[in-house]
């Protein structure tokens, strides 16, 4: 019998040269091959939105033109997503305004908004350049035709018809143009 393990021994150690050249068959050229990635988890929907009527935001003094409104600011995602969701009134002398960080077109529509309103397209120098009125419930969203939509106005259906404002009428706060107002620093790309 040669020198070294007896032949029982050998069986012993075959499940560990199939584990070397398992291991030895997972590296080429010194590199580690690994495993293709697990697949993730899927994505968990979460609704940018409240599921209920968020509750009266911060407000600012709005003069469009020369009629004055009771704003609320939406300055948060949540806040300008869900807007006026599950409200059931606006107020004569109220309004809400979206503010965003950017100029880009715009598209808002009515899901789960119960009051009918009209909206006000602005620019990033207050001025509106578009007015469209909202249907309670119309999930059509109605598209900006400028693509420099800075901030929205929405107010209760018909008010800026029946205070004669237009598009070309300038919107500023009780502290000043909009655009000194709400300033907002470029991100890193």
């Amino acid at each position: 019998m040669p020198r070294g393990f007896p032949h029982g021994s050998r069986v012993k150690f075959l499940p560990l040269v199939w584990l070397a050249l398992a291991l030895a068959s997972g590296c080429r050229d010194g590199k580690t091959v690994s495993a293709p990635p697990q697949n993730p988890a899927p994505p968990i929907f979460v609704p940018s939105y409240l599921p209920h009527a968020q509750p009266r935001l911060q407000t600012m003094k709005l003069f469009v033109g020369m009629k004055e409104l009771t704003a609320e600011l939406a300055l948060k995602p949540v806040e300008i997503f869900t807007g006026m969701m599950w409200r059931t009134n606006m107020s004569e002398g109220d309004g809400m305004l979206f503010v965003f960080a950017d100029a880009t077109p715009r598209a808002f529509y009515m899901r789960n908004t119960l009051v009918p309103l009209s909206l006000a397209y602005i620019d990033p120098d207050g001025v509106i350049v578009e007015i469209h009125d909202l249907h309670p419930r119309n999930e059509t969203s109605v598209a900006s035709k400028a693509e420099n939509i800075q901030f929205v106005l929405e107010v209760p259906q018909g008010w800026f018809a029946r205070h004669q404002i237009v598009p070309g009428t300038v919107v500023r706060s009780q502290y000043g143009e909009l655009k000194k107002i709400f300033s907002f620093k470029p991100q890193p790309r």
